[in-house]
């Protein structure tokens, strides 16, 4: 370890004495393991063979190469004594190292994790910066009876900026949101975005309460139910969104992690993993829940959003994402997974394409799916949106907010917290009235109209027919009439049939559930009227359809009696 020490300090004293410096490149890396040893691949192109420095001591593991540097704490010890063994592959410039676990058959966990195998700046501990030793070891005093502090050169050159003087009330208004809840003040510079993010109207001084209010009252005032009754009966589409298999249920268990599925990451995904900054969240109890609570809001509505795009992402993919999750359209702040459930139910029925409360359950589900497969997946699901906002102008400011943190924090996590979050989440019973949009009543309402027009369309159906036979009576009648005074015989052949009119097409689908019509026109009404001027519309249609069927009745039976003059 001296002689690494040594040769750095060499190295930066040179390249001090020359008068330049270099910036040191983190290489990209990758890490796997057998039961007896740990195997690490550095890609380190245009370098040379006689640079390379190694550095290995216990779970501390360094690597130089001009103008590369690596630094890694690994989940486990590694030894030198004499097995190791380094490879360099010139063509694809990637350096190879297989050395030896400390205990043989020892399983490292995390290795995927390569944000948190990155060494942090600086102190790794999470103690309090400064800690009050005169208790324990005495403090030394000098003669005029002042302790004496350590002599440190102070740093003359700190940034500056104008003291604002702030009222009690100002500082109490200022809100906190984010990941945990750890940020605020971001919005106040941010004017000309905040529509484009998300719907609060003034973050920095709106209590948590209000925000809930607001979003309760907007969901309110978009949910539709003439969108909503359309799902329910032209299901076509959703159909196929149910049959969907998303990759999350296409997993393979993991041969290395217990209870975990194998994720693979792409080269892009390893990349970003390299550019996140490793660091340390202290986070007190509420915080922790809050946090969990959040990401699972998230997942919850890039559940729905793969499904619904049928695992191809598009340019909606943003604003689906951002608009089904509360924490990131309204700054949400749950205190329990039900809430969490009841809020992304909603926004389901209210905001998307598809409204359908199977789709909710699904997501649901598939969210549970991907909490059992374990963080190395969640973690996947999170690089994966922070790709869809990275991507878009000015959603990446989500990224900065929450998803960035969520992706650094996950790493470090206990899996059995996210196996027991996922339990939870099994267990938890979400009914349509759970979303207080009184959607059973809508539905009973729809099914009685529904019911009304079928039964209508049958007795009209039936009232045809025995008018046709009345007619056919008459024929034949008028035919042995003829016969009996000598006159023409009728022809055998049988009567030209009538036009009879189809079967009347259901209001509910032909006029008020109408999901094409809807969703091009971009139609979202509001249910004002409530459900019982609901059925007196579809009522007065209904009996308009039966009008119409009679008259078309009538013209039928007049061509025919032409026709036989």
């Amino acid at each position: 370890m001296l002689l690494f020490l040594i040769m750095s300090v060499l190295v930066l004293h040179s390249l001090h004495a020359a008068g330049r410096y270099y910036i040191m490149i983190t290489p990209a890396f990758d890490l796997s393991q057998d039961p007896d040893y740990l195997t690490i691949c550095i890609r380190v192109p245009y370098t040379r063979t006689s640079e390379f420095d190694l550095f290995i001591d216990g779970a501390d593991f360094k690597f130089y190469a001009k103008p590369y540097f690596l630094r890694l704490s690994l989940p486990g010890r590694i030894v030198e004594d004499g097995t190791e063994k380094a490879t360099f592959d010139i063509d694809k410039g990637v350096f190879t190292l297989k050395a030896p676990k400390e205990t043989r058959g020892e399983h490292f966990g995390g290795l995927q994790m390569l944000t948190s195998l990155l060494a942090p700046k600086g102190s790794r501990s999470a103690k309090l910066l400064v800690e009050d030793m005169s208790a324990e070891t005495g403090s030394e005093t000098t003669g005029d009876g002042e302790e004496e502090e350590d002599e440190e050169e102070f740093d003359w050159q700190l940034e500056q900026e104008v003291y604002t003087d702030r009222s009690e009330e100002k500082l109490g208004t200022m809100q906190k949101y984010g990941f945990a809840n750890q940020r605020s003040g971001v919005f106040g510079r941010l004017q000309e975005e905040l529509s484009d993010v998300i719907d609060v109207k003034n973050p920095e001084e709106t209590l948590a309460s209000e925000r809930r209010r607001a979003r309760l009252e907007a969901e309110a005032l978009a949910f539709s139910s003439d969108h909503y009754l359309a799902d329910l009966f032209e299901d076509d589409e959703i159909n196929r969104l149910v049959k969907f298999t998303p990759w999350w249920s296409k997993l393979s268990p993991s041969t290395e992690q217990k209870g975990e599925s194998a994720v693979s990451f792409s080269d892009e995904e390893k990349e970003q993993l390299r550019k996140f900054t490793n660091r340390s969240f202290l986070l007190d109890k509420t915080s922790r829940c809050q946090a969990w609570l959040s990401l699972l809001d998230i997942l919850l509505a890039y559940s729905y959003e793969v499904r619904s795009a049928e695992g191809e992402h598009n340019v909606e993919s943003p604003w689906t994402i951002r608009k089904l999750s509360g924490t990131l359209c309204w700054l949400e702040t749950y205190s329990c997974l039900r809430d969490v459930l009841v809020s992304f139910g909603r926004r389901v029925l209210c905001y998307p394409l598809y409204r359908h409360f199977a789709l909710v359950a699904l997501s649901v589900c598939d969210t549970a799916k991907i909490l059992q497969s374990g963080k190395a997946c969640v973690l996947k699901c999170l690089l994966d949106i922070h790709k869809v906002f990275r991507e878009n102008d000015p959603a990446y400011i989500l990224n900065d907010l929450y998803i960035t943190d969520y992706c650094i924090w996950i790493q470090r996590v206990s899996s059995k917290k996210m196996l027991e979050l996922a339990s939870m989440l099994q267990h938890t019973l979400l009914q349509k009235k759970d979303l207080e949009l009184e959607l059973d009543e809508l539905e009973s309402a729809a099914r009685i109209v529904v019911e009304e027009e079928e039964q209508a369309s049958t007795e009209s159906s039936s009232s045809d027919s025995s008018s046709e036979s009345e007619e056919s009576e008459a024929e034949e009648q008028g035919c042995s009439d003829s016969k009996q005074g000598g006159g023409e015989t009728c022809k055998d052949s049988p009567s030209e049939p009538s036009s009879s009119p189809s079967s009347p097409i259901p209001v509910l689908s032909s006029i008020a559930l109408s999901p094409s019509v809807n969703r091009k026109a971009g139609v979202e009404s509001s249910d004002s009227q409530g459900h019982r001027q609901l059925i007196q519309d579809l009522g007065r249609q209904m009996t308009e359809e039966m009008r119409i069927s009679a008259d078309s009745c009538s013209f039928g039976a007049g061509e025919m009696l032409f026709a036989d003059e």
